[in-house]
């Protein structure tokens, strides 16, 4: 314990408070490099399925890390947009199995290069040792406190 604590009375002392600013900052710029086609939600899932072909809804919510509810609803928005199809799996019919279509594919392929740009530009107030630090610490940071979140991210897998 620090000889001297923090009373933390000023609110950027809060890693949270600046975790919630990191997040408004990386939407804002996902807009910016990738356009408005796709939520930053939305593209995470149709990546992950690119990933992850076949899956069920809920193993890629799980996999995207967002609940379940919310995760049907943002297959239902990517299949009204002919991004993935939903087929009911046979052997138990409460579940979706999810296929990525074509033009999913070609959209994920169109939004590489900004992909590429939205990586750069939020790490670009950091030197190259510095954003290797950054994102080691950050996937630590977010490792070692999955299980606190409301819809803790599942490995690859289910391990």
């Amino acid at each position: 314990m620090p000889e001297i604590e923090s009373k933390l009375i000023n609110l950027y002392e809060h890693p949270g408070h600046l975790l919630r600013r990191a997040q408004q900052i990386s939407v804002s710029i996902f807009y910016d490099e990738m356009g408005n086609e796709l939520t930053p939600v939305q593209y995470a899932m149709l990546r992950n399925l690119a990933d992850h072909p076949g899956t069920d809804q809920v193993t890629l919510a799980a996999l995207t890390g967002i609940d379940t509810s919310t995760g049907a609803t943002v297959c239902a928005r990517l299949e009204e947009k002919c991004l993935l199809e939903r087929k009911v799996i046979p052997h138990n019919r409460r579940q979706r199995a999810l296929t990525i279509t074509p033009a999913g594919e070609q959209l994920l392929e169109n939004l590489i290069p900004g992909s590429q740009r939205l990586r750069r530009r939020i790490l670009a107030p950091l030197n190259g040792s510095e954003q290797l630090q950054f994102m080691e610490l950050l996937s630590k940071l977010v490792n070692a406190n999955n299980e606190q979140s409301r819809a803790p991210l599942a490995a690859p897998g289910g391990d």
